[in-house]
């Protein structure tokens, strides 16, 4: 995607749509982008959130405008495409916008069910599909690639019914416009973070399940969302030019056995 010499900035005349751009994550993949020089496209259902994120885009270093979208309409993303396009390339897509839900099979509605698919996963499917010509454009323009966030519930089996199953299916969907894009220039890769330290996850009601989460990370802590946001501008940038189809897991260590080394460890120490 980078069209500059080696020492300027990645995304210097460039232009990323980043979903769900007002929240933790979201906020700081689009500060992350601006800051190497990207034009941001700040889409989010809160316009009011999206608008105040402006100015610190024109801080970081780069640009942005706020833009209206519900991730659950393919009306909406029509009318994003068609903004979009009519301004020019596109370079990158970060497809971040999610929820959560924690409940089992027994537990959740099929009105819940139906809602966090189409949140989670029928947006990743309506991005891909709706901004491919305009990615288009962006691949003979210099490069383009897109992220679609999963999680790490994505990589082993998860507690909740539904976001444990829509992040598979965003690891899946991922794989599929990895192979189908790849002839146009287009590069696609899942990006499956673990606990990270956003505004949401401490206003859980419950908060004590990430102390005890925290305590089977191998790193020792959360996160920081600015850790997540360098992986995704890595993915997007002219670093990454031969990756495409992979689920990059940024977790601490903890899918790759985190818990059971824990639970081995405690074995180990007893007489």
């Amino acid at each position: 995607m980078s069209r500059t010499p080696t020492g300027r900035r990645r995304f210097e005349g460039c232009s990323v749509v980043v979903t769900g751009a007002a929240g933790g994550l979201g906020r700081a993949d689009c500060l992350a982008l601006a800051s190497e020089g990207a034009h941001v496209w700040a889409a989010d259902i809160d316009m009011t959130a999206a608008e105040a994120l402006i100015p610190e885009l024109a801080a970081a270093g780069g640009s942005g405008q706020s833009v209206h979208l519900d991730v659950a309409d393919a009306d909406s993303w029509g009318a994003l495409a068609g903004e979009v396009e009519a301004a020019g390339p596109l370079h990158g897509l970060v497809n971040n916008a999610g929820v959560s839900l924690r409940a089992g099979i027994a537990d959740t509605t099929v009105e819940q069910w139906q809602r966090i698919m189409d949140i989670n996963l029928s947006s990743v499917f309506y991005g891909l599909k709706m901004l491919t010509p305009a990615l288009t454009r962006g691949a003979r323009d210099g490069g383009a690639a897109v992220v679609n966030v999963s999680s790490i519930a994505g990589m082993v089996g998860y507690f909740s019914a539904t976001y444990g199953t829509s992040k598979w299916g965003v690891r899946g969907l991922s794989k599929v416009g990895a192979l189908e894009l790849a002839a146009l220039g287009i590069r696609v890769n899942s990006l499956h973070p673990g606990l990270t330290a956003t505004p949401l996850l401490h206003q859980a009601p419950d908060t004590s399940f990430v102390d005890e989460s925290v305590r089977s990370v191998p790193a020792g802590r959360l996160a920081t969302p600015q850790e997540i946001a360098r992986v995704v501008a890595f993915l997007l940038s002219d670093d990454a030019t031969y990756i495409t189809g992979e689920e990059v897991v940024v977790d601490g260590g903890l899918t790759s056995g985190g818990l059971y080394h824990r639970i081995l460890a405690g074995l180990e120490e007893k007489p």
